[in-house]
């Protein structure tokens, strides 16, 4: 048997494939709601898929969770169809479930029942090989809401350009 410093050294590009996998932020659930807790789920894919996202291309800005029968599932992410896949290739905006404990499926399903409340995808990147998606429990910004951000956000570049000088 090999110890596993033979396995890693066996696959050199392993290492090499996994620290090259983007990690795709989506930049406008932050920008469009108020982010209240976070969870890591994981999300069953096909094989083309899961080439398609180590490429690149991912959406996540329309995309949010809806519960259906006890089962978590991801409505809205656009996976560019893969290049060099043929039949295999599955609709791009197709549902995906959601791996989640059963218990953490009960908690999220509680929460939504709150007026205000839903599940948005933050992040999408890999872990040991396997996609994983960073979700959201938020509540949806008002308009004085996301000025107040952009104000912040020009005060404290402005802040950093003087201390830089």
């Amino acid at each position: 048997m090999k110890s596993k410093q033979q396995r890693k050294a066996a696959h050199p590009d392993e290492a090499k494939k996994a620290a090259n996998a983007p990690a795709i932020d989506n930049r406008r659930a932050r920008h469009e709601f108020h982010i209240l807790d976070s969870l890591e789920a994981g999300i069953a894919l096909t094989g083309t898929e899961v080439k398609s996202i180590r490429q690149g291309g991912v959406s996540l800005s329309e995309a949010y969770a809806r519960f259906r029968d006890g089962e978590a599932w991801l409505l809205g992410m656009h996976v560019p169809p893969y290049k060099q896949g043929s039949f295999s290739n599955v609709d791009p905006n197709r549902p995906r479930k959601l791996l989640l404990h059963k218990e953490q499926i009960v908690d999220l399903q509680s929460r939504m029942k709150e007026k205000g409340l839903t599940i948005v995808p933050l992040r999408m990147y890999f872990t040991r090989g396997k996609v994983k998606l960073q979700l959201g429990v938020a509540r949806g910004k008002k308009l004085w809401d996301k000025r107040e951000d952009i104000a912040k956000r020009d005060v404290e570049r402005e802040i950093a350009r003087h201390a830089r000088r």
